[in-house]
């Protein structure tokens, strides 16, 4: 655990029902422009109507731009900067999952000829923030709302990287249920699960600290709890507002500590054959919490505690196994894809994944088991 640590999130973050009415007292007198970042999923949704009533409300000129491609390359979200600092635009509203609104936080630090993304990739920390962002989630999992991260894919490497700037974090954030009670089973699934991967990994990770703790235990308890219902019942408004809070909980946890293994195996996945990036963590969640189980017993025993099951488990061991097990349950009970066959990768792939996993170490360093080359190699094969 860190010996000095710190809690950077959100300026103000609104939830709860109705709380989308809070977006046009967010839009200040000074603001003359305000893009919308969205994707053509969430428009064809109609999800983007209530949004656009209250931003109308404003009387301030909106420019909608929902060509925002899904989990983008650094090429695409340079394009998408590019469009929006012609736009003129001088306050951006996401509306969207993860890649809409690390499109728009990247927006937010590129409204300026003095870098772009390409050179973010190598420096990140020479972003900052021109613009104010207000972040409305429509999945209940990726937690980009609550994180100063933008993942886009590099082709070039095949992989996915994540750029992390703590200007990008956003100013405001509405988490209202009504966003995402429309959402797919499909989706919800792999974005939830997404979620607890993000609640486990960082409280289990070399990074993990105080406020960490905090905010990973709380969403691994709520997601554990809500998830399946969220997913199944269309209804379940209650579950669902849970979800919300528990992946930006989530997000919070990932801007104090950081994930681990599943993530940085989960990188080639994504970047070289495009599987949704919830569901490449689902694949690879219960083979890497197996693996670390034995140096995270006593963590995986605590959040047992904290689920207070029907299981009667006493001794650590069986409670860290219960635990893990579990997870694997809810990926199951979810339908989400446990095997890679499914996406047509095989064994012949097994060298070029490993080579690229092992090089997401800003990742892989704050899993507590080390992996080693190997490792990552017999992980890969176990959903293979």
């Amino acid at each position: 655990m860190l010996t000095s640590y710190n809690l950077k999130m959100p300026g103000a973050v609104y939830g709860g029902e109705n709380a989308l009415h809070q977006i046009a007292g967010l839009i200040g007198d000074d603001v003359k422009r305000i893009a919308v970042f969205t994707d053509q999923g969430v428009a064809g949704a109609g999800l983007l109507e209530a949004p656009l009533e209250q931003i109308r409300k404003t009387g301030k000129e909106a420019v909608i731009f929902d060509d925002l491609a899904a989990e983008p390359t650094y090429e695409e979200a340079q394009a998408a900067a590019d469009r929006f600092k012609d736009s003129g635009a001088d306050f951006i509203v996401a509306v969207g999952g993860g890649s809409v609104m690390d499109a728009a936080k990247l927006a937010s630090v590129l409204a300026t000829d003095a870098y772009g993304v390409k050179e973010l990739l190598d420096h990140p920390g020479i972003a900052e923030k021109y613009v104010r962002t207000l972040m409305i989630p429509t999945t209940a999992g990726t937690g980009a709302e609550a994180t100063p991260n933008a993942i886009v894919a590099v082709p070039e490497k095949e992989l996915k990287v994540g750029i992390v700037n703590d200007h990008m974090i956003a100013d405001y954030v509405i988490l209202d249920a009504a966003m995402i009670k429309k959402l797919p089973a499909k989706i919800a699934a792999s974005t939830g699960v997404d979620a607890l991967c993000h609640a486990i990994e960082c409280f289990t990770s070399n990074k993990k600290n105080p406020f960490s703790d905090l905010c990973a235990l709380q969403a691994f308890e709520m997601i554990m709890k809500n998830i399946e219902k969220a997913c199944a019942d269309p209804d379940a408004l209650e579950e669902k507002q849970n979800m919300l809070l528990a992946s930006f909980y989530a997000g919070v946890a990932i801007t104090a500590s950081g994930t681990t293994a599943v993530h940085a195996l989960s990188y080639p996945l994504g970047g070289k054959y495009h599987i949704p990036h919830g569901v490449s963590n689902a694949m690879l969640l219960a083979p890497v919490m197996r693996f670390n189980e034995p140096v995270c017993r006593r963590l995986f025993a605590e959040a047992y505690d904290r689920l207070a099951p029907e299981a009667e488990a006493t001794a650590e061991e069986q409670k860290s196994g219960w635990v893990v097990k579990r997870m694997e349950e809810i990926v199951e009970r979810l339908h989400i894809p446990t095997s890679l066959k499914e996406f047509g990768i095989g064994n012949g792939d097994l060298d070029s994944l490993v080579e690229a996993g092992m090089g997401v170490q800003r990742l892989l360093g704050n899993n507590m088991r080390p992996v080693t080359a190997e490792d990552a190699r017999k992980l890969y094969l176990e959903i293979m």
